[in-house]
């Protein structure tokens, strides 16, 4: 009975050294330091949209964020004054975002008309995104 016992603790012991040696440990960053070359999202809201050719085209009325990444931002388009606007998402790749050092100034810029936005799939503030 004694060398079974023997024989049991000494077989969880190998178990456990060889399952020590293959754990994985993950850590979690707690705090970041913010680059110079970093966007504040409060510097995108609201933030006029134009095309290549300077008409404006847009303004960003929200981030969408997925799994902790930028997925999409949320452009009002057409309408006049908040009236038959509607909302699209396009992708961050789509709209160049530049600060203008001299006029202290954020722009965006998109290769898009305003036929092609309006175009584009409605997204709707409702469900879980409803205001």
């Amino acid at each position: 009975m004694r060398r079974i016992l023997i024989a049991l603790a000494a077989t969880t012991t190998i178990v456990g050294a060889a399952a020590a040696q293959t754990a994985e440990t993950t850590t979690t960053e707690t705090f970041v330091t913010a680059k110079p070359t970093d966007v504040l999202s409060y510097n995108l809201i609201n933030l006029n949209v134009t095309n290549t050719a300077n008409e404006s085209i847009g303004e960003i009325k929200d981030l969408v964020l997925s799994e902790g990444q930028l997925a999409g931002y949320i452009l009002s388009v057409g309408g006049v004054l908040g009236m038959g606007e509607r909302y699209v998402v396009v992708s961050p790749k789509a709209v160049k975002i530049t600060y203008v050092e001299n006029d202290k100034k954020w722009t965006a810029v998109m290769d898009a008309t305003k036929d092609q936005l309006k175009a584009a799939p409605e997204f709707k503030y409702e469900g879980r995104w409803k205001r």
